[in-house]
């Protein structure tokens, strides 16, 4: 069962600012276009930058405006685990997307010996190459698979899975339930980390909010840390660049979450980690400042 964006909200959006997100049209120029047994696909650009879709949604890709240059917005919180154990070796991320995101990891971390990608979409992996940029590594091994069918039979141990299951559409319920975590913690290392991409009204206190405090029970029972980041700095980049407004609209935001099962801590930014992030992301602490 697909839980649909509309189910997570609370209130209803300023009419005017909807207005203006209802009117806005984009001058997109399609690249590429292609069917495969589970997406319409297609690459497209317009003023805005290049974006695979899904259909009708957006699935990945690459802003390219004035004031911002990058990912969509919410991946950034997905390099926060760096801050966390910066010798992670072994990665497993489920989605690929753009495919920006593990080469990013490949720069991040010097310990990588292996990233593991998992998706169901047979196309992807030249559609990142051919359209986004992406670089091949001899350290990537790419899995045609339903990421559960391949975390329930992994034998494998990482030190970081990365699990990308909020989309427009909404999130599978799936991804909700206990044997989907208990797969996920069968398959870290003792000091691995689980990043994991969901959505909720940003009004997490309000008792209206059931699906968030139904996430927030889930992985408080299964993890010893749980870092969650409500995405206020990624609403902000993205409604700016793409409707030049300066404040979320809709009563929906990413919530990216970020469990350990041990006491782990984000350490504090080094002149060696603001190095680093340079290169992908010059404002880390900006998203840093949106945990919850």
């Amino acid at each position: 069962m697909i839980i649909k964006p509309e189910d997570f909200a609370i209130h209803e959006p300023d009419s005017g600012l909807l207005k203006i997100i209802n009117a806005r049209v984009f001058d997109d120029k399609i690249l590429y276009k292609t069917e495969s047994d589970f997406h319409h696909i297609s690459v497209v650009e317009n003023e805005i930058g290049r974006f695979l879709h899904y259909k009708d949604t957006y699935q990945a890709g690459y802003i390219n405006t004035q004031g911002y240059k990058g990912n969509l917005p919410y991946i950034n919180y997905f390099t926060i685990p760096y801050l966390i154990n910066k010798d992670i070796q072994n990665i497993l991320v489920a989605g690929f997307g753009s495919g920006r995101l593990v080469n990013d990891y490949e720069y991040l971390f010097d310990s990588i010996k292996s990233i593991d990608v998992v998706d169901i979409e047979e196309n992807i992996f030249g559609i990142a190459e051919n359209f986004f940029g992406y670089k091949k590594s001899d350290k990537v091994s790419f899995y045609l698979q339903d990421c559960l069918v391949y975390l329930r039979l992994c034998k494998k141990k990482y030190d970081l899975i990365v699990v990308d299951v909020a989309s427009d559409e909404g999130i599978d319920d799936r991804f909700l339930k206990e044997d989907y975590i208990k797969n996920i913690k069968k398959s870290l290392s003792p000091q691995g980390l689980f990043v994991s991409n969901l959505c909720a009204s940003p009004d997490f206190e309000h008792k209206d909010n059931i699906l968030f405090k139904r996430i927030k029970k889930l992985y408080e029972h299964n993890f010893k840390k749980n870092f969650v980041f409500k995405g206020n700095m990624s609403d902000m980049v993205y409604y700016s660049a793409f409707f030049g407004i300066n404040e979320r609209v809709i009563d929906i935001t990413n919530v990216v979450i970020i469990s350990a099962l041990y006491d782990a801590e984000i350490r504090q930014l080094t002149n060696e980690d603001r190095k680093k992030y340079l290169k992908i992301l010059p404002d880390i602490e900006k998203y840093l400042a949106d945990l919850y």
